[in-house]
C-alpha cells in the first residue's frame, strides 16, 4: 500500500434475521434460505401486514447504570460484544478504541404514538426512558458504555448508506492516526413509523422482494446489526490478533440530485466505486464479487446496474453482483454494515451468493446478476456497495491479507 497505514478487520459481530452470529448468517445465505416473512414483533395498523426480515429471540442485554436501551441499542450491543471478543483488556487499547455506530431509526422503534399526541402525559407514565434513546448517537453510546470503551465516539446517519459510512469513517480515523482500534458498524430495529413511511411512498413489496428482476415490486424492511473491529495492521500483528481481511479501499459520494430517487445513470454510486478501487489500488478485473445495494425498487435497481456498467467499463468479463436483501430484507442504517460482513464472509469462504427470486434479470451485458445456486470461486478482492435517500453513496473494498493467508 505504498507505505500507507493498512486497516485490518480483526473481529466480526452480527445479528440478523437468520439469528445471532456470522455462522448463522453465512449458513442461511449459502443454503439459499429466506428469512423474510409476515411481521410479528410489533403491531402495524396498515391495510396489509407487511413482510419483513425480523430478528426473533433477541438475547437479553444488561443496560449500563442509568441508561435505557432501545431495541436498536440492544441489537447493536449484541453485535458489538461478538466483534470485540478479541479486544484486549489492556487499558490503553480500550482508552484508544473509537466507537462509530450508524442508525436511522435509533430509539424511534420504542416510542409510542402517544409521545407525539400527549407528550407530557407519556413522559409522566414512564416514557422519558424510551424517549431518551431517540438521538442517532444513542446506539454508539450504548455500545461504548456496555463495553467500557472510552475513546472517540460518534454516530452516523446518512440514510441507508449509514452502516457502510461508519466503517469508512472508522477506517479513515485509523489511517489518519486518530485511533489505533475502532469498533464500527450499524444497527436498526423494525419501526412502525418507518414501515408506515415506506408504505406511504408505495415502496414496499407485499410479497418477498425480487431485486434486479424485471417484475420487482419494491423492498422489504428488515432489522439487525453488524460491527467490525478494525485496527491498524501492524498494531493487529503486534498483539497477535487474527487478521480476517483488510479494508483496502473506501469512498463516499453524493448524487446531489433528488431527495429520494437515485441519479438515473448511477453517476454518484459509480464514482464511489471507482474511487474506492483507486484507493485500494486495484483494477475492476480484480474484484471477484460485489454485494449490491439492490433494494428491489423500480428506480434503484436500474440506476444501480447502470452504475456498475460505468464503474467496471472495460472489464474482461461481467462483474458478479447480487443483492442479499432478497434473503434478509433491507435493514436500513444497518444494511451497509451487515452487507460488509456478508461480503467478508463470501470473500473468505470463496463463494458467490445469488439473489433469490431473480427470474428475469434486468438486461445488461456488463453485469453478471447472480442467480440460481451458490457458486464456488477463487478471489482476493470483493466490494460492498451502499446507497441511500438524498443520494448518499459509500463503497467498501475488502481484500484478503496475503501474508496472513499464507501463514
Amino acid at each position: 500500500m505504498n507505505g500507507r497505514r493498512a486497516v485490518a478487520v480483526t473481529g466480526i459481530g452480527v445479528i440478523s434475521p437468520f439469528g445471532v452470529g456470522r455462522e448463522a448468517l453465512f449458513e442461511g445465505l449459502t443454503q439459499g434460505r429466506c428469512a423474510i416473512g409476515p411481521l410479528s414483533v410489533l403491531e402495524a395498523p396498515l391495510e396489509q401486514v407487511p413482510v419483513v426480515g425480523e430478528v426473533r429471540n433477541l438475547p437479553d442485554v444488561d443496560a449500563p447504570g442509568g441508561l435505557h436501551l432501545s431495541r436498536t441499542d440492544r441489537l447493536a450491543v449484541v453485535a458489538a460484544c461478538q466483534a470485540a471478543m478479541s479486544l484486549s483488556d489492556e487499558p490503553r487499547i480500550r482508552r484508544d478504541c473509537a466507537v462509530v455506530v450508524s442508525t436511522t431509526v435509533a430509539g424511534l422503534s420504542d416510542l409510542e404514538p402517544e409521545a407525539a399526541v400527549e407528550p407530557e402525559a407519556y413522559y409522566r407514565r414512564g416514557g422519558l426512558g424510551p424517549a431518551s434513546t431517540y438521538p442517532t448517537s444513542h446506539p454508539a453510546d450504548a455500545v461504548a458504555r456496555s463495553l467500557d470503551l472510552v475513546g472517540p465516539r460518534f454516530g452516523t446517519s446518512v440514510a441507508c448508506a449509514s452502516g457502510a459510512m461508519a466503517i469508512a469513517a472508522a477506517a479513515r480515523a485509523i489511517v489518519d492516526g486518530r485511533a489505533s482500534v475502532a469498533l464500527a458498524g450499524g444497527s436498526d430495529a423494525l419501526c412502525l413509523f418507518t414501515l408506515a413511511g415506506f408504505s406511504a411512498l408505495q415502496a414496499l413489496d407485499s410479497h418477498r422482494c425480487r431485486p434486479f428482476d424485471e417484475s420487482r415490486g419494491g423492498l422489504n424492511i428488515g432489522e439487525g446489526a453488524a460491527m467490525l473491529l478494525l485496527e491498524e495492521l501492524s498494531h493487529a500483528r503486534a498483539r497477535g490478533a487474527e487478521v480476517l481481511a483488510l479494508v483496502a479501499g473506501w469512498a463516499s459520494t453524493n448524487d446531489a440530485f433528488h431527495p429520494t430517487a437515485p441519479h438515473e445513470e448511477g453517476r454518484g454510486l459509480a464514482m464511489s466505486m471507482t474511487q474506492a478501487m483507486r484507493r485500494a489500488q486495484v483494477q475492476g478485473d480484480a474484484v471477484g464479487y460485489v454485494n449490491a445495494h439492490g433494494t428491489g425498487t423500480r428506480l434503484n435497481d436500474v440506476a444501480e446496474v447502470r452504475a456498475y456498467e460505468r464503474a467496471f467499463a472495460g472489464r474482461g468479463v461481467p462483474v458478479p453482483v447480487s443483492s442479499t436483501k432478497s434473503h434478509i430484507g433491507h435493514t436500513l442504517g444497518a444494511a451497509g454494515a451487515i452487507e460488509a460482513v456478508i461480503t467478508l464472509l463470501a470473500l473468505r469462504g470463496g463463494v458467490l451468493i445469488p439473489t433469490l427470486r431473480l427470474d428475469t434479470p434486468i438486461a445488461t451485458q456488463a453485469v453478471d446478476l447472480l442467480r440460481g445456486a451458490v457458486r464456488p470461486t477463487s478471489m482476493d478482492v470483493a466490494m460492498s456497495v451502499s446507497a441511500g435517500f438524498g443520494g448518499s453513496n459509500t463503497s467498501l473494498v475488502f481484500a484478503l491479507d496475503r501474508e496472513s493467508r499464507s501463514s
